[in-house]
């Protein structure tokens, strides 16, 4: 009898050793590494669009099965004739090659934005994280007020956001954000719902009371999926000992989350204490802080008292400086002109240079002097500086990357500003208005249909926010449906001063089929609006291929300073335009980069 046949497998994989076929693809990944992270860190600097560094990883991947082939082939001297067996198994590594790069190919767009925009079941739902749960992530819960005076819920509130911004200099801690946990004040929900709506393992809550110079704590670590108590503590302290009080209740909860303090390169931790250790200083500047959340007269009028009242009490209060220039460069913007707004931008310029001189290494400064750089002059770049410049102090604060993102988005770099966005919703999930700004990138990228799911987004959490329905008008048009478009304008809320219905039905109109009402739409909206919505009928006249009114519009809106040049280099009416040597000269005229140095994508 002769000899047995040596197995196929047996022979193939000598074929593998005697070929080198393994170090020649432990070599070309090693190579793609090195070149996939040149490519990454080099994008980051220029900012170049998502779509390349994902062009050249599918190259690289379809580069790794033809060196397979080529290794196979080449590998040694006098080996090129290949066997039947072994022409099999190379075809079928071509073919799972071929069937991995058509699945990247094909992937849905929307998996882009899965971890960020969770399905909700009705309108107004809460979302429900399909990425996993970090284990080392809380929530803040407001504080209940326990004084038994319902004015001083704004002390329970500022201690409340005071251990928020305390947990948050700790590197490996995710910490939600005061907008959305403030939602569940006196909330009905059960700890797993706020876990899985907040997207967090942990639960702090308690309450607060102060009694002259008594002030009592009660706090409990809940874990959020079984309602359980990890750690609870009732402190009694004198009043006089409550920033001692704060630290120690910072580092207690840190301990039971078994996480340490790594802050992140440059970062410095923040603190909007007075440098005097002034509890009357301090508790003015809480004060102050609740009365700046909302856009009345009179909020706006009280905030800046107090924020000088806890001033006089600490000249060195830099924390207080920068809220009062805030106060006041908002102010401004919402409520004046002429004059009166030359004068509240100097005091907001004041303010702001005095907080920044007195704590270089306060981020809040540094957003106010941006905020008021974008507000008073649209000084983009400058302002742009000053936000980095609050990030790199003060790396997990999501406003300040929200706000970021709508600057950068400003200058056409509409990738980075969905990149700034998310990461912002990250820790504050149920801020409406980001995802609001989130429909604004994703339209300007192409991705009309994820730009849907974040306007949508944002309904579902502010059902009455004016604009809303607005953006989801402009979706629709988009996407060439100009019934949902005049649906989604009509359901605009109407009224409250701000005329975003008629924006809207102004838009939707002009891609119907009624010229009278398209033309009567327009307008109204001259009529009533066009000292604060000039940048708006700039957009109306571009959906109606009028490009003549269109910039003579723009340079109304310039002339106003309307805020609605912000959305110049993503706005996919506007830039139908962006060839038009107008276009340049208007970027030109108002700061902002030319489409061709700026504009990643935008709406045909």
């Amino acid at each position: 009898m002769g000899t047995a046949p040596e197995p196929i497998m047996t022979t193939f994989f000598a074929r593998l050793k005697q070929r080198k076929l393994v170090q020649w693809a432990l070599a070309y990944l090693a190579g793609s590494w090195v070149v996939l992270q040149g490519f990454d860190l080099i994008g980051q600097q220029f900012d170049w669009p998502l779509a390349l560094l994902r062009g050249v990883t599918l190259a690289l991947v379809l580069g790794f099965f033809v060196v397979l082939v080529l290794a196979w082939y080449h590998g040694e001297r006098g080996a090129q004739r290949l066997s039947g067996a072994e022409l099999l198994i190379l075809a079928l590594l071509l073919a799972i090659g071929g069937a991995f790069l058509w699945r990247l190919e094909h992937a849905t767009p929307t998996a882009d934005i899965a971890a960020t925009i969770a399905p909700t079941a009705k309108a107004g739902a809460g979302t429900r994280s399909a990425a996993p749960i970090p284990a080392k992530s809380i929530a803040v819960l407001p504080l209940a007020n326990e004084s038994g005076n319902p004015d001083e819920r704004y002390f329970s509130d500022g201690l409340s956001e005071d251990l928020i911004t305390a947990l948050s200099q700790f590197g490996e801690l995710k910490v939600i954000g005061r907008n959305s946990s403030f939602q569940f004040r006196d909330s009905k929900d059960n700890s797993k719902t706020i876990g899985e709506k907040l997207g967090v393992a942990h639960l702090l809550e308690g309450s607060v009371r102060r009694a002259g110079n008594t002030v009592r704590v009660s706090v409990e670590l809940v874990n959020a999926a079984d309602g359980s108590a990890l750690w609870s503590q009732r402190y009694d302290r004198p009043y006089k000992d409550l920033f001692a009080l704060q630290d120690e209740i910072t580092n207690a909860v840190a301990a039971a989350l078994k996480t340490k303090l790594l802050p992140a390169a440059g970062a410095v931790a923040q603190s909007d204490r007075p440098p005097s250790g002034n509890l009357d200083a301090y508790a003015a500047y809480l004060h102050a802080k609740s009365h700046a959340l909302t856009n009345a007269d009179a909020d706006f009028r009280n905030a800046i008292d107090v924020y000088d009242a806890a001033i006089r009490l600490d000249p060195r209060y830099a924390a207080a400086y920068a809220g009062l220039s805030a106060v006041w460069s908002t102010w401004a913007a919402a409520s004046f002109s002429g004059a009166k707004a030359r004068h509240a931008y100097a005091e907001a310029a004041a303010a702001a240079t005095t907080a920044v001189a007195l704590d270089p290494e306060l981020a809040a400064a540094y957003s106010a002097r941006g905020q008021l750089m974008i507000l008073a002059g649209l000084d983009w770049k400058g302002a742009e500086a000053e936000y980095r410049r609050a990030l790199q102090l003060a790396p997990n604060d999501g406003q300040t990357k929200a706000v970021l993102g709508q600057l950068v988005a400003a200058l056409g770099r509409t990738q980075q500003a969905v990149q700034l966005t998310r990461q912002a919703l990250a820790t504050d999930p149920l801020n409406a208005r980001w995802y609001g700004w989130l429909s604004n990138y994703l339209l300007a990228l192409h991705r009309p249909d994820e730009a849907r799911q974040a306007i949508q987004k944002a309904i579902g959490l502010q059902p009455t926010a004016a604009s809303y329905h607005e953006q989801l008008a402009i979706v629709e048009i988009v996407r060439g449906d100009a019934r949902a478009a005049l649906t989604a304008a009509r359901q605009e809320i109407p009224g409250g001063g701000s005329g975003w219905r008629d924006v809207a039905l102004a838009l939707a109109l002009q891609v119907g089929d009624d010229r009278v009402a398209a033309d009567a739409a327009l307008q109204k909206l001259i009529n009533e609006q066009a000292d604060v919505a000039a940048y708006q009928i700039a957009e109306v006249y571009a959906l109606r291929r009028d490009p003549d009114r269109m910039f003579a519009w723009l340079d109304r809106a310039w002339t106003n300073r309307d805020p609605g040049i912000i959305y110049l280099l993503h706005d996919p009416f506007i830039l139908r335009y962006k060839s038009d040597p107008r276009f340049a000269a208007f970027c030109q005229k108002v700061g902002l980069p030319t489409p061709a140095g700026s504009v990643e994508h935008v709406a045909g």
